[in-house]
């Protein structure tokens, strides 16, 4: 029937487990091919002579455009549901997203992101003084200014804003401010240490 597999589509991306599910190219293409389809008919009976007494093509082109509009509306969903996870995961992971997101990624979603990234960027660095404004962090309202922190991994050295230099090493903890770690927290070098 036709529209199933654009209704098949969504439904995947919906019950999916991973994090962000592979593009799905194969069901794509099959349904760009059913709108080619639907598509050659409507024109096939636009342009032919009607008669309302010998052919009755009116039924047929209706069903078939309403065909060829629900395709539509699955494929933009199917993508615009992408792009908001994209979205979502540039927030939660920065610029760099992990390796087993970006294999999941089509070309164009590669592109949406790299341009929605660097219009970030540019954003926070107009906004705030001279050097800017990083929206991304303290993503919670922080309870305190300096939190304690333990190193998952060899980093090396860090130096702080103030000039101040930490040695990171495996198991090391440190007391440092909020603001300068909560990157690294983001990236799984560091974890917050909760005492209560």
């Amino acid at each position: 029937m036709w529209g199933d597999k654009a209704i098949e589509l969504i439904k995947e991306l919906e019950r999916s487990t991973e994090i962000f599910p592979p593009f799905d190219d194969d069901k794509i293409r099959l349904i760009l091919e059913e709108c080619r389809v639907l598509n050659q008919f409507i024109e096939d009976a636009m342009n032919s002579t009607f008669h309302p007494e010998t052919n009755n093509y009116l039924a047929g082109v209706k069903a078939r455009t309403a065909a060829l509009e629900r395709n539509k509306r699955c494929l933009l969903a199917y993508q615009w549901n992408r792009l908001q996870m994209l979205r979502k995961m540039r927030w939660e992971f920065g610029s760099i997203l992990p390796v087993e997101i970006k294999a999941n990624m089509s070309e164009g979603e590669v592109a949406w992101f790299a341009k929605y990234s660097k219009a970030l960027a540019n954003y926070m660095k107009g906004i705030g003084g001279r050097n800017g404004l990083n929206l991304m962090l303290d993503m919670q309202p922080p309870k305190d200014l300096y939190i304690e922190v333990r190193c998952l991994k060899d980093f090396g050295k860090l130096e702080l804003d103030t000039g101040e230099v930490f040695y990171l090493s495996q198991n090391s903890q440190h007391y440092m401010p909020r603001s300068q770690v909560e990157n690294l927290v983001r990236q799984g070098v560091l974890e917050h240490i909760n005492w209560s």
